[in-house]
């Protein structure tokens, strides 16, 4: 008999605990934020769908990646990079790299930013985010470690609801996919 793993009890929880509403079936996950049991495993299951990969730091897009991020970060040993919206260079006194999506969930185009001084010329990072749609932002996540001559090793989210190359192309695994949940 095969032993349960983090992964798998992760996802018990998970399905367990997600609601949607309306006619439309918005995801609700705010219920999987006030679960202990879900935040305790939560960053080691994440961690563990690229564990052979060896990342030196974690990078999340605000606001879901800020609360995913630092989990991973932890269960990995490892440090975590902002991803901002619309970080003003002038503003914060200190350099950024800026790069603009394609088209999300919402056919909006968002400017994405990191400072400069915390992607390092070879620092290996994973991307963290809560849900995957259209890959808008994990593209451009991608695109940002490249330009901070650092190394991308893929991406993990909670829910990948993409279809098509963008998962194999990001190196994208994630804990469920979006037919799961519908």
């Amino acid at each position: 008999m095969r032993k349960e793993n983090v992964t798998d009890r992760m996802r018990g929880r998970l399905l367990a605990s997600y609601e949607s509403y309306g006619e439309k079936r918005v995801a609700d996950m705010t219920g999987w934020w006030g679960r202990a049991d879900v935040l305790s495993d939560l960053g080691p299951a994440l961690a563990g769908l690229h564990q052979g990969e060896r990342p030196t730091t974690v990078m999340g897009p605000e606001s879901m990646g800020f609360l995913l991020g630092p989990l991973v970060a932890i269960a990995t040993g490892t440090g975590f990079v902002q991803m901002r919206k619309d970080m003003p260079e002038d503003q914060i006194a200190d350099q950024v790299l800026v790069r603009n999506t394609p088209p999300d969930y919402n056919n909006r185009t968002l400017r994405w930013s990191v400072r400069r001084r915390n992607l390092r010329t070879g620092q290996r990072v994973l991307f963290v985010d809560d849900w995957v749609e259209t890959a808008a932002t994990a593209q451009t996540a991608r695109r940002l470690v490249e330009a901070g001559n650092a190394v991308w090793v893929g991406a993990v989210a909670i829910v990948d609801a993409t279809e098509g190359q963008e998962r194999r192309d990001l190196g994208l695994r994630s804990l469920l996919r979006g037919r799961e949940l519908w």
